[in-house]
């Protein structure tokens, strides 16, 4: 299993960035993912996915474990919603919402939620 990630900002990459063990792919032009993999992305504008992030699972979410994103919480209701909307479009576990860059308890929670997934 892999961490697939989008960034703009550089949050996610610094969150990704704290995850130790794990194989680590950004998201790119024509990036074709056929095994299974965790999402970790963003929410831009008011609470929407970001567009490479779509073009990514518009090819690649049959092999999607669950998703987990990066938000502000002073966008209320929006904060972290993109990884409501790729829940619900792909019917997959929303695993993590985390401000920013993440907290240290936000890296310890995602891991245990990784080796869950191998696990089994």
């Amino acid at each position: 299993m892999i961490v697939v990630w989008d960034s703009r900002t550089g949050n996610v990459e610094r969150f990704v960035n704290k995850l130790e063990g794990i194989e680590k792919v950004k998201i790119h032009n024509d990036i074709i993912v056929d095994e299974p993999f965790v999402l970790i992305t963003y929410t831009t504008g008011m609470g929407k996915v970001p567009q490479s992030t779509l073009d990514f699972l518009e090819h690649n979410h049959q092999h999607m474990l669950g998703v987990a994103c990066s938000g502000n919480r002073n966008w209320g209701d929006s904060y972290a919603r993109a990884a409501d909307i790729i829940s619900q479009k792909y019917n997959v576990p929303i695993l993590l919402r985390f401000e920013l860059s993440g907290l240290s308890s936000d890296v310890n929670s995602l891991m245990e939620r990784l080796r869950q997934f191998e696990a089994h």
